[in-house]
């Protein structure tokens, strides 16, 4: 199995934000972020595995700012460490001004997908070229989450 880059399977998704995505509040319903979040994980774990994949896990999900009607969504995902049969996949959130193309992080969350074979069983992933510091840092930094992650599933979370 050939090891890939990140670049390989980086993905992005735009929306136009619509009456139909909002909360009670007036902002993106947050349920409605984290689907979008979901799917654009799944994409990108798709393209590193050439598997169909299934969510695991959901490490970490922060919002920084909030979201509303006609704002530009841009979500990016990119896989940041792999273990046997898993990915862990970052997504960052922006909105972006239309006119100047600015971007304003609204949201990062790290998820990490499993590569199903066709018996829906956990199958082996490429591994991962890393071709800059950070590429190499967020690898580290996944190392940490995954033994953090293993050490909460040993304490029952």
């Amino acid at each position: 199995m050939k090891a890939k880059r990140v670049s390989e399977s980086v993905t992005e998704q735009v929306h136009i934000i619509m009456p139909s995505h909002i909360s009670g509040t007036d902002r993106l319903f947050g349920g409605q972020l984290l689907a979008w979040i979901d799917e654009v994980s799944a994409v990108t774990a798709r393209r590193h595995s050439g598997r169909n994949v299934t969510t695991a896990a959901i490490d970490n999900l922060q919002f920084k700012a909030g979201v509303y009607i006609n704002n530009i969504l841009v979500l990016i995902g990119r896989v940041t460490y792999v273990g046997k049969t898993s990915m862990e996949v970052r997504v960052d959130t922006y909105v972006e001004d239309h006119l100047s193309g600015i971007r304003k992080v609204v949201n990062r969350a790290y998820l990490v997908m499993v590569a199903l074979d066709n018996e829906e069983k956990p199958t082996e992933v490429p591994g991962l070229i890393l071709e800059t510091e950070a590429e190499r840092a967020e690898w580290e930094a996944g190392l940490r989450r995954r033994e953090l992650r293993s050490k909460r599933r040993k304490e029952g979370y």
